[in-house]
């Protein structure tokens, strides 16, 4: 039953990020061109629900849909870390013209080709899995 759920959530999804345009190239394109604000009122309105949706399961205590208390553990802060994460996760959107969410709404949209991209990032994923320990994080 919950794999069904988790599908329907998924699809929802998909049609989401599909109809808002938040998977088309071109509003990527223009989002890092700086030529329009689709792209950013879409993450900043992410960022916002989900900084309230936090601080609402951390005041309420609300627990997970399997009963168990919902945990935050602090993040090792360090500017480097982050920095370089980010301008290489921007770097790697800006060339595939995609993040993570939307690939696969891409594909149920029909276009193929991003297949390889998803080969791609879990072939890096991977090979991050393999050498994280000897990164400097």
């Amino acid at each position: 039953m919950r794999t069904i759920s988790y599908l329907l959530i998924g699809i929802v999804f998909g049609i989401t990020m599909y109809k808002s345009e938040a998977a088309s190239w071109f509003r990527i394109y223009e989002m890092f061109k700086f030529e329009s604000f689709h792209m950013y009122g879409i993450i900043g309105s992410a960022l916002v629900i989900g900084i309230i949706m936090v601080q609402l399961i951390k005041r309420l205590h609300i627990k997970s849909f399997y009963g168990e208390t919902i945990k935050f553990y602090p993040k090792e802060k360090s500017f480097s870390r982050y920095m370089i994460g980010g301008i290489i996760f921007g770097l790697g959107w800006a060339l595939a013209g995609a993040c993570p969410g939307p690939m696969f709404t891409l594909v149920g949209a029909g276009y193929v080709p991003i297949l390889v991209l998803i080969l791609a990032s879990i072939v890096g994923t991977f090979l991050y899995g393999l050498i994280k320990d000897k990164l400097p994080h």
